[in-house]
């Protein structure tokens, strides 16, 4: 029989059939360092929703004074006195992010080193936004064009090539291009990945270089070079991030692949990482092994 009265906020976890404890340990631990006065009674991930391939996990967290939302990709947590709708502040969510993300891309931190690329993109849509005459879009092209150099020697420099690889002159997009994708996808199971990204690496820099010397360039080829430019630099920042994107990490107990990392600072003597199973109950955390015979 139900309980006539509300339940204790630090009991609801209780009655929850499906928990995922280092989750909710990471969870409250950012709440409670975003609010430093409060202590956290109960976490309870409500769904996770996918805007444009991005998901967003949702989460209703109850303090000792306040109750929150909390979403992440990044994390930020909304009071549910000010955000009563949980649909409202995810599409805000989603808009603050995306505008953080713009800001970033334009002002980032220096020591990422695809920077330059980011910077200059931005800076080609700032010049379509005030583009009028030929000379303008040319302009545009102009910009992409140093996008494309940029964007080459961003990933050489985070790539370790044989020294008997020879190595195309800086502006030579299409050659590096070559060299690049022929290092990260070699092999026979990558043929078509790398016949397509050689292909699309080639005709950007084809359209880009045709929107720049083109005597009557418009709004339409800039967009669609802006466009193409955009697309290469995702492609190639998933190809340079696919160690992390494919992981092949089991769970030892089910073998699973969903196996996430959590730090907790309680782990003698100064703090570490864990891991664990999202499909089972399986944890490297030391407090959880079983005792030694």
């Amino acid at each position: 029989m139900p309980p006539d009265h509300p339940l204790p906020a630090d009991e609801l976890g209780l009655y929850s059939p499906e928990r995922d404890f280092g989750a909710e340990k990471n969870i409250a631990e950012y709440v409670e360092g975003q609010a430093p006065d409060e202590t956290v009674l109960n976490v309870e991930r409500l769904k996770i929703e996918y805007v444009w391939g991005t998901p967003y996990e949702m989460w209703d967290v109850t303090t000792d004074k306040d109750r929150w939302w909390v979403i992440t990709n990044a994390t930020n947590l909304y009071s549910q006195r000010h955000f009563p709708s949980l649909d409202y502040t995810l599409s805000f969510h989603v808009g603050l992010m995306a505008r953080v993300m713009s800001k970033q891309t334009k002002d980032g931190p220096s020591e990422n080193p695809f920077d330059e690329v980011f910077r200059r993109q931005a800076q080609a849509k700032d010049l379509i936004d005030r583009a009028v005459e030929a000379v303008d879009f040319q302009a545009v092209g102009m910009q992409l064009r140093e996008c494309l150099i940029s964007l080459m020697s961003a990933v050489r420099r985070r790539v370790d090539l044989p020294e008997d690889v020879d190595r195309p002159q800086d502006a030579n997009v299409i050659g590096w291009g070559e060299v690049l994708l022929n290092h990260l996808c070699g092999g026979r199971s990558n043929k078509e990945l790398r016949a397509h990204l050689k292909s699309a690496n080639e005709s950007t820099w084809q359209l880009v270089n045709w929107v720049t010397h083109h005597r009557n360039a418009n709004k339409t080829s800039a967009l669609i070079a802006i466009d193409s430019v955009d697309a290469l630099v995702t492609q190639l920042a998933h190809l340079m991030s696919r160690e992390r994107h494919d992981r092949t990490d089991e769970c030892p107990k089910c073998h699973s692949r969903n196996v996430r990392t959590f730090y907790d600072d309680a782990i003698e003597p100064d703090g570490a990482y864990y891991e664990d199973c999202g499909q089972c109950e399986w944890t490297s955390h030391p407090a959880h092994q079983p005792a030694a015979a």
